[in-house]
């Protein structure tokens, strides 16, 4: 508990002052997290197969693209040339031709890196465009993962007694979910309401903050679903007592993604 939460203060104490500047520093700090979070994502990978070093090579330099692509919009219309798109699918699928040893590189691992690809390529796209929107909002979206996330753990330990999933995630359980689900929606929506748009219809942002607080958790189980299938308890060990960076980012992810189909009506 301790070692969790003095790496989660340093954390902060490194993030904010990148977070609140935004611009380049932002900009920069984001794609660096973004090569971590690939080469985590290739290591995991790694526990049952190894992945060959070009192919390795060429995952980064897509990933560059499809984060860096998008760095000044302000707007949700995610942009890549088709060019990039067609090179990404050649560069990943004739190797398995190529390689002649499925042992090597399969279509089955081809397809793992183009979706894995594109899933956290545009996930930190948009933390980006998120960023360039509003300040304020990408608040918002934090807080509903880091409370939902902080009252689920602590409540689950204090009474937490009925098992959410454990073949996937042991500790989790329904107690911890629903505190968190809760106090963390009621704290977010009250930061909306508060600091962003005190106009809009407190039912309406309830609605939308309680779904992409439950959102997030899924998105927990989904990466938390991926390390139990190769093994591992974390990504890595960046944040010692919580793992790496896709296993601190893992709700972030979907709640981007979810706050795309709203942010339109609010």
């Amino acid at each position: 508990m301790k070692k969790r939460l003095i790496s989660a203060l340093i954390a902060l104490i490194i993030f904010i002052p990148v977070f609140l500047m935004g611009g380049f520093i932002y900009k920069a700090s984001i794609y660096i997290i973004s090569m971590l979070a690939l080469k985590e994502f290739l290591d995991v990978k790694r526990t049952k197969k190894d992945v060959p070093a070009f192919i390795e090579f060429i995952s980064y330099v897509i990933m560059s693209l499809l984060v860096l692509s998008n760095t000044n919009n302000e707007d949700l219309l995610f942009k890549l040339d088709f060019r990039v798109i067609v090179g990404l699918f050649l560069v990943f699928l004739l190797p398995t031709v190529l390689y002649h040893d499925r042992e090597k590189f399969s279509i089955n691992d081809a397809f793992y890196l183009i979706g894995g690809l594109f899933f956290l390529g545009v996930s930190f796209s948009l933390l980006i465009i998120f960023r360039n929107i509003n300040l304020n909002i990408i608040i918002y979206l934090f807080m509903i993962t880091i409370f939902t996330d902080t009252f689920a753990y602590l409540i689950g330990m204090l009474i937490g007694k009925n098992k959410l999933l454990q073949s996937i995630s042991p500790k989790k359980t329904w107690e911890g979910m629903i505190a968190g689900t809760a106090l963390g929606s009621f704290v977010a929506t009250v930061f909306y309401i508060t600091v962003i748009n005190n106009n809009v219809s407190i039912i309406l942002i309830s609605i939308i903050t309680i779904f992409l607080s439950v959102l997030g958790q899924y998105g927990d189980l989904v990466f938390s679903a991926i390390k139990r299938y190769y093994g591992k308890k974390d990504f890595s060990n960046i944040m010692p007592g919580h793992g790496g960076i896709l296993d601190r980012l893992d709700s972030i992810i979907f709640v981007l993604f979810g706050f795309i189909y709203f942010i339109t009506i609010l």
